[in-house]
């Protein structure tokens, strides 16, 4: 006797397969108004459902757990991240709390004070870092240690240099940045260890409809790593360039931030450049992340980024007593003259 093939899955109102289904065994109404939401890099998609729920799948099931770990985490240590509901994570479908549509970008865009914001988002990264030194829960959060340091700059020697500019790397140029990143991966590991959100930027940080606070999303990745990690990503944006007395001024407000929660940390000068070298570092991994989101998965966009991200990395170097020598080899590598 044949057998019949199942009959296919057809999504609903835009929905994966089986996420009404899933929405229903939960007694959440079929016919309750869906709105996605729009999305990021990853291939995660969103949609509110009204009544202060939110609908995710997460198409990399192995992303969950670690999202669930990070947030009951977070949560047990009062830090703000949305409540989650309910999970499947056979299915890939998690309902979360909608924690509004106002994230710090949306804010900003819309002419409030970036002065009055921004230490808001600074605080909360001290917040953050303090609940760390008193969590002792295991197991631990990863270490943000050598082999990713070293991993995420490489993105930029093989997708940047190789891929976008189409490069093949002569020796004297490998040795060049091997030595870099060597210095820029030692100023990193010899920082004080803290919790990183380690995305911690405009997009990822939302303002609760009923509360004037931040709160976190995307934070899956979180690991234990250098104390300067999350305030780089937030002062080195993708959307705004603060420049670099803002960024200077902000570093300052940050430092006496710690010094007020009892932390002792270096003198001024060297902290602030143990923020601008990590900056650096990440600027690098960027520019390799977003040539990598262009050529690999076709996401065009990011390409038109490239150049905020040279400019901070020309900044970087130049800014710094050890690498500003590199900025003349660097200058044959600008992003200018891309397809």
């Amino acid at each position: 006797m044949p057998q019949l093939s199942p009959e296919p899955c057809l999504p609903v109102e835009g929905l994966p397969c089986g996420a009404s289904l899933w929405l229903q065994n939960l007694g959440i109404e079929e016919s309750r108004p869906l709105n996605p939401v729009p999305g990021d890099a990853s291939a995660r998609r969103y949609w509110r459902l009204g009544g202060g729920l939110l609908l995710a799948h997460v198409p990399d099931k192995e992303e969950i757990l670690p999202f669930l770990r990070v947030a009951r985490r977070f949560a047990r240590a009062g830090l703000p991240v949305p409540h989650v509901h309910a999970v499947s994570i056979a299915e890939g479908f998690m309902l979360l709390e909608d924690m509004g549509p106002e994230d710090l970008k949306s804010c900003l865009d819309s002419a409030d004070s970036v002065d009055v914001l921004y230490p808001k988002a600074m605080e909360l990264i001290l917040k953050l870092q303090a609940a760390g030194r008193v969590c002792n829960a295991r197991p631990f959060f990863p270490a943000y240690g050598a082999d990713l340091l070293y991993q995420e700059m490489w993105l930029f020697s093989d997708w940047y240099l190789g891929r976008h500019l189409g490069l093949e790397i002569v020796p004297s140029a490998q040795e060049m940045l091997r030595s870099l990143y060597a210095g820029l991966a030692d100023s990193a590991l010899r920082q004080p260890r803290v919790w990183v959100h380690r995305d911690f930027h405009a997009r990822n940080l939302l303002f609760h409809p009923f509360r004037d606070a931040l709160t976190m999303i995307d934070f899956q990745d979180a690991v234990s790593g250098p104390w300067t990690y999350d305030l780089a990503s937030l002062l080195w944006d993708r959307y705004w360039d603060w420049g670099k007395e803002r960024r200077g001024a902000w570093i300052f407000r940050f430092y006496e931030g710690l010094e007020r929660r009892g932390v002792r940390p270096p003198a001024f000068e060297d902290f602030h450049l143990q923020v601008r070298r990590m900056a650096l570092q990440r600027n690098l991994k960027i520019l390799g992340i977003f040539s990598r989101l262009a050529y690999r998965d076709g996401r065009r966009g990011y390409l038109d980024l490239l150049p905020r991200f040279w400019g901070y990395l020309m900044e970087g170097l130049g800014g710094d007593p050890q690498w500003d020598h590199l900025q003349e080899r660097f200058l044959a590598w600008a992003p200018s003259g891309r397809p």
